[in-house]
């Protein structure tokens, strides 16, 4: 006698304990929900397809949040909406990963629309799931990009109006339009017939991404009984004889390709684009390359291979600006860089900061946590990152507005009278050139046009960008001079 054993997909935990309560048995879900059924579908298909060890699912803010109460893979939850960014982040990081972006309506079509688009536009090998249940079923009920015409909402209690919220969104047949989408599909778990269907597109969806295939996305009409306000039977029906007149299911494109087909113009060069996207607004050639790193004189005994600096002040002072100088004139230097600004809400006199990689290597991480260079604006830039300055890394300190000295005896420290230098050439506000300069001559950039090519076109007029010329070579002879004098 043959017997089928019923259990659990192996990629749900055996019990929810993530979610905490007396009853880790059982889900949180509403009853009638459609998350459940889809959950089980999704399980099933990573266990069929044997991926558990290499899936990522990728949950943002709504009813969906709680995926990674029962998925025994990799979980990770974003923000709002932002579900294809990260994926596409790790998809590109962790390519033998199986990625899975699971949405609902609000979240991926209202506040991600713009990600969600972007994604599918550029083909990113990834599997969104879109559970449609044409409201804001976790927030309150309220109007979704989805909500069908006529449908009461809690912020449209006396249902949606064309001509106020418009027509409902078809993301289906939309992303069905777009070049670097393989497979976008519609179907619903409103019967058993209905959900094998489902099951069916889900499993194909991720073995397009299994075989490189780029972006696919299956749209899942899916009721939310407490949100409709509906008796759970009845939900399942409004889908059949509602939704689908608005939502047809079908699959909307079934064309699977490798990432990169999509066809080039006739005078496309791949070594010019790989040029100008290197070069970025610059517009010359990188003038110089480097054999050995340029900076290893100025860390004696230590390989610094990607060099971390940290440049912070006050919003005002043009410590974003400086931080664009130093990785646009490091491009020109033939570098690699990464360039992230940081500043807080008060902008002008409140604090701001830049973090600037420069390696001759690929860049992985644009953070600085711990820097081999301080560029300090202000005192309290200097006490606050001092402290995170890696031992024998320098500091360059603006000594005409800190009247304090770095108290570490492990550091190389250069006293630059930045404002005092450029109020005497005329223009306080070149102060941050003079930095620049100064940066060049610590760590031993002795070439001028590399830096000069990016400050020779800050300014409106040809007298401010001469004033910065002469900002940047003045702070790189008060260093030069000093390291002139210790060494």
């Amino acid at each position: 006698m043959t017997m089928k054993s019923i259990h659990k997909p192996d990629s749900f935990y055996g019990k929810f304990e993530r979610k905490g309560g007396s009853e880790p048995e059982a889900t949180h879900y509403c009853p009638g929900c459609g998350h459940g059924v889809i959950h089980k579908l999704l399980a099933e298909c990573i266990d069929e397809l044997g991926i558990r060890d290499r899936t990522i699912l990728i949950s943002p803010v709504g009813c969906s949040v709680f995926a990674y109460y029962y998925f025994d893979t990799g979980n990770v939850q974003v923000a709002h909406g932002r579900a294809p960014a990260v994926a596409t982040g790790i998809k590109r990081a962790r390519p033998d990963s199986i990625v899975i972006s699971y949405q609902g309506d609000g979240d991926l079509a209202a506040i991600g629309g713009n990600n969600i688009l972007q994604a599918a536009n550029r083909g990113e090998n990834m599997t969104v799931l879109f559970v449609n249940n044409a409201i804001y079923g976790m927030t309150g009920g309220q109007l979704a990009p989805t909500s069908l015409i006529g449908m009461q909402t809690a912020t449209t209690p006396k249902g949606r109006e064309y001509q106020d919220y418009g027509a409902p969104m078809k993301v289906s047949e939309m992303m069905a339009v777009l070049d670097g989408v393989s497979y976008a599909a519609r179907h619903s778990v409103s019967s058993a017939k209905n959900i094998m269907k489902t099951k069916k597109a889900i499993k194909k969806a991720l073995q397009y991404q299994m075989d490189g295939k780029g972006f696919s996305l299956v749209e899942i009409l899916s009721q939310c009984p407490t949100g409709w306000k509906m008796d759970p039977v009845d939900s399942i029906h409004w889908i059949d004889d509602t939704m689908e007149q608005v939502f047809p299911t079908s699959t909307y494109k079934d064309e699977p390709h490798d990432r990169g087909e999509c066809p080039q113009p006739a005078h496309y060069d791949p070594e010019l684009v790989d040029r100008v996207v290197r070069q970025g607004a610059l517009g010359d050639e990188v003038v110089r390359e480097h054999d050995s790193i340029p900076w290893a004189a100025a860390f004696p005994g230590t390989e610094v291979e990607a060099l971390q600096i940290k440049a912070a002040g006050f919003g005002g002072q043009g410590i974003l600006a400086l931080g664009e100088i130093l990785a646009k004139g490091a491009i020109r230097e033939g570098l690699q860089t990464t360039w992230l600004p940081s500043y807080g809400p008060e902008m002008r006199g409140g604090t701001a900061n830049c973090s600037v990689v420069l390696s001759l290597e690929e860049i992985g991480n644009p953070t600085v946590n711990r820097s081999h260079v301080l560029i300090a604006m202000n005192r309290p830039s200097l006490e606050k990152f001092e402290a995170e300055c890696e031992p024998g890394s320098i500091i360059l300190y603006d000594d005409s507005l800190i009247d304090v000295a770095p108290t570490r005896t492990d550091l190389t420290v250069y006293a630059v009278p930045a404002t005092r230098i450029a109020d005497g050439l005329g223009s306080g506000r070149s102060a941050n050139v003079v930095m620049v300069g100064a940066f060049m001559a610590a760590l031993g950039f002795p070439e001028r046009e590399s830096f000069a090519s990016i400050v020779g076109k800050l300014g409106r007029s040809e007298e401010v960008r001469e004033l910065n010329l002469k900002a940047l070579d003045a702070g790189f002879d008060a260093v030069k001079t000093v390291a002139d004098a210790t060494a």
